[in-house]
């Protein structure tokens, strides 16, 4: 089992555990650095969704500093045992963990949030599959941040308006346009 290193907020320099599961590649500390400088490192009052949740660790970290609210899904049962101890050894009360899949989840939830982390495991087809209920998914003014393979500079009517790579990691902020 290797761990992975919150970067910053309450909870910053704790280590979580990462469960052993094909694929799982929690985000380098480097790119959620400079994430979190783009969204500001505070998220004070946000409500966050982490769709692809695998280690969870940018739902804590959003979490770490200052989110109301985070909700992670995950549907592997050794990433969902995983994430429950860390939200539990963190105390994490504002940390809800749903156990389902994430198409399903953006599909069927009534709930809206200003933030979506969207990781999903590579080269499957995951961004496409929730793009038609993105929209529904994110408050009007909210961000939506994209991992991938690839660059992405447009999902619909996101457009990545910060964006980086680190060796194989494509990551991006987006924000919705303006009609």
């Amino acid at each position: 089992m290797s761990r992975v290193r919150i970067v910053g907020g309450a909870w910053r320099s704790r280590l979580l555990e990462v469960a052993a599961v094909p694929g799982l590649r929690p985000t380098p500390d480097r790119v959620r650095e400079t994430l979190f400088n783009w969204l500001g490192q505070d998220l004070d009052r946000q409500r966050c969704l982490d769709l692809f949740a695998g280690s969870g660790i940018l739902g804590f970290e959003a979490a770490s500093r200052g989110a109301a609210e985070v909700v992670l899904v995950e549907r592997d049962p050794r990433a969902f045992d995983a994430l429950h101890k860390a939200a539990k050894t963190l105390q994490a009360s504002q940390v809800e963990i749903v156990r389902g899949d994430a198409v399903r989840f953006a599909q069927t939830t009534p709930r809206t949030f200003d933030g979506v982390f969207l990781d999903p495991p590579y080269k499957q087809g995951w961004i496409e599959r929730v793009l038609p209920w993105l929209d529904r998914l994110v408050v009007p003014d909210g961000w939506l941040y994209v991992e991938s393979e690839a660059a992405v500079e447009q999902l619909g009517a996101w457009h990545a308006i910060k964006q980086g790579r680190a060796g194989q990691v494509h990551f991006h902020l987006m924000r919705r346009s303006q009609a």
